[in-house]
């Protein structure tokens, strides 16, 4: 019988883990893969994706399925909530809000056993005047 060891705690995933603990939002790999080089110049987006999937294993990061768009990930046992894709950048916000007493639109019939919402338009960076939006892309 053969056991699997538990996964290293390398210096990549130490860092891509700071990088979802201090995100307020989702991250894409690619975001995650920013995030971590500021610690970990070096690390590629192989090494970012395979980190994922181990985390997402452990149960340590949950996915975050997007209609239409790549998953994205954040860190895992949070409390019920929703996501907002902007369409201009593509970033994902959590959504706290959650719509009262989805059972008024299912079909009589029907029992609801679990819902998703995801809300698509611009964030407020995206949907700021361009002026304003040029200024916060030369202060990123």
């Amino acid at each position: 019988m053969t056991t699997s060891a538990p996964a290293r705690n390398t210096v990549q995933r130490s860092a891509l883990r700071r990088a979802f603990e201090t995100a307020s939002r989702p991250l894409s790999p690619a975001e995650a893969l920013a995030a971590a080089q500021h610690e970990v110049p070096g690390l590629g987006i192989a090494t970012v994706y395979r980190n994922i999937r181990h985390l997402v294993d452990e149960g340590w990061l949950a996915e975050v399925p997007l209609p239409g768009s790549p998953s994205r990930y954040e860190v895992a046992g949070k409390h019920h909530h929703h996501h907002f894709r902007c369409r201009i950048c593509d970033r994902v916000f959590e959504v706290e809000a959650c719509p009262p007493d989805l059972r008024q639109l299912i079909p009589a019939g029907f029992r609801l056993e679990e819902h998703d919402i995801t809300l698509v338009g611009r964030c407020s960076r995206c949907s700021a005047p361009e002026t304003q939006r040029l200024r916060d892309r030369t202060a990123s």
